[in-house]
């Protein structure tokens, strides 16, 4: 589901003449200026807390920036994956009772992340999170159709995020899921070409390599077999820069935050 801003979240953007004022190297194509009011997306906490362990082993790689010929940089992501099938809706990855938690604030965002795909059905033996734990040792999420479905709720990708994910791939996403994911640049939400979920088994190691052209490798070490995957477009350097807000700050589209 390669994709362009523009369809990111409209409401949030308006049309401008290309600007000469740049506060970095990124491009600020498409151009489209955030309004700057809104806080939708908004979700990573202020304050920045520890860092966490996380299951993943990341690595850092050159991706070129779409259209710009410019490198930025871009994780690839390696350790065990959680397998899931068809029509994974919102409600199965945070159920709405967890979605009064503010994810700005880092305690509530620790909570969300232990209560990620706690509402997956009883025929799912494993648990993406364990009881009593707040985090998961599952950086790459595996899925079939239509993940994402169901509600509007940016907790969703969110929840990912916060539980240690680094990347969900899926044979198709829901469209607001995926725009959500890129908004809140939570989480990597990778298309694969064929059904992966049915040739992958949860608890597989798995490395999510990113190359140079933008296109991403999915490589199964315990069946050593290699997927791969489509390119996000412009929607990649988005989350390269953690969120929409992020990389239009950086863009010199709206003023960098107070550090107040």
């Amino acid at each position: 589901m390669a994709t362009s801003l523009q369809f990111l979240n409209p409401t949030l953007f308006k049309s401008l003449a290309p600007s000469n004022k740049t506060s970095s190297s990124l491009s600020p194509s498409p151009l489209f200026r955030l309004n700057s009011t809104s806080t939708a997306f908004n979700f990573r906490p202020l304050t920045s807390s520890s860092s966490s362990s996380s299951a993943a082993i990341i690595t850092r790689a050159a991706a070129s920036s779409s259209g710009s010929g410019e490198s930025l940089t871009r994780e690839t992501f390696h350790g065990l994956c959680f397998v899931l099938k068809d029509n994974i809706d919102t409600d199965q990855i945070i159920p709405a009772e967890y979605t009064t938690l503010i994810p700005s604030v880092p305690e509530d965002r620790e909570k969300l992340g232990s209560f990620a795909l706690c509402g997956l059905p009883e025929f799912y033996n494993d648990r993406f999170v364990v009881p009593g734990e707040m985090k998961s040792k599952y950086s790459v999420i595996i899925g079939g159709d239509n993940f994402g479905c169901g509600s509007s709720r940016e907790h969703a990708p969110v929840c990912l995020g916060a539980a240690g994910a680094k990347a969900v791939v899926a044979e198709s996403y829901a469209r607001i899921f995926f725009r959500n994911s890129v908004a809140t640049g939570e989480i990597y939400p990778l298309e694969s070409e064929v059904r992966i979920c049915d040739e992958c088994k949860t608890g597989d190691v798995v490395t999510v390599e990113h190359k140079e052209d933008g296109s991403s490798l999915l490589i199964n070490h315990t069946t050593r077999k290699e997927y791969k995957l489509k390119p996000l477009g412009d929607a990649g350097p988005v989350i390269d820069e953690g969120g929409i807000f992020a990389y239009s700050r950086k863009a010199g589209m709206i003023p960098a935050a107070s550090s107040a």
